[in-house]
């Protein structure tokens, strides 16, 4: 017992030494491209990417049917009588099988005149980011009322 002791306590001892010999975190750096552009790394890509997943949920709420076709199924539930049949889950579930549906023609057409170009190097991100703004706006455009718009 006395060297297990003794053995778990040169282990902390010796352990910052073993962990101070990793390599550290890069730095977060943006580089100028030659064409004009930046180059970022790769810690700063994941904290991009991190960011951006982290408001796909918002993304979906906001510019999408997701929260009208809930809050239909909540209200088709209720009105059959079964309170907690099917479960918020599957409601969940079929809420986005059908957001996806109905986005379909929508993300298609962002695929096709944004993403393609923008990853064939045809076109900047700023270009792609204007491009895809456009079949978005009119779908969002569609669903709303003029009236809530002034």
């Amino acid at each position: 017992m006395k060297r297990l002791r003794w053995g778990v306590g040169a282990a902390l001892l010796l352990m910052p030494l073993a962990l101070s010999a990793q390599n550290a975190i890069p730095l977060l750096t943006v580089e100028p491209a030659a064409d004009g552009g930046s180059n970022y790394s790769v810690s700063l890509q994941i904290l991009l990417l991190m960011t951006v997943l982290t408001m796909l949920p918002a993304v979906l709420l906001a510019m999408t049917s997701f929260t009208r076709i809930v809050v239909v199924l909540a209200i088709l539930r209720q009105a059959l009588g079964t309170a907690q049949t099917p479960s918020n889950q599957i409601l969940i579930g079929l809420a986005l099988f059908l957001t996806f549906f109905i986005m379909g023609p929508v993300l298609s057409e962002i695929y096709e005149v944004a993403l393609q170009p923008y990853l064939a190097d045809q076109i900047s991100a700023q270009a792609a980011i204007d491009a895809a703004q456009v079949p978005l706006r009119e779908f969002m455009m569609a669903q709303t009322r003029d009236d809530d718009i002034a």
